[in-house]
């Protein structure tokens, strides 16, 4: 059991780094707050509550993948390397690419 509870509270701690240091992760869960109180508003049922909420937790985890291996990047290839900020666009471009298809299927759960 102590194994455990320090993995959840190494979860946690992660969580907590995220939400002081990343702006993004800061903005994509305020908007998920928004979409989460509109869902409730709009009395979504029971798939689409399941839709939704998969949809926010893809981003917000593309979102801390994103920010761990740009740190990763960081400390291993620091800018000085092309490939390293190869490597931050694509990375950008993913959470980007997944936000943006996020926002299409909101918009089909809303409307």
């Amino acid at each position: 059991m102590g194994r455990l509870f320090r993995s959840i509270k190494h979860a946690f701690n992660g969580l907590k780094i995220v939400l002081k240091t990343e702006k993004n992760f800061r903005l994509h869960l305020f908007i998920a707050l928004i979409a989460i109180v509109i869902g409730w508003w709009r009395n979504l049922g029971e798939i689409m509550w399941i839709m939704l909420l998969l949809i926010i937790a893809l981003v917000m985890a593309l979102e801390i993948f994103n920010s761990a291996i740009e740190r990763l990047v960081d400390m291993l290839a620091p800018k000085t390397h092309h490939f390293a900020k190869e490597i931050k666009d694509l990375l950008a471009a993913m959470v980007l690419l997944v936000s943006l298809f996020a926002a299409v299927i909101g918009f089909i759960i809303f409307f």
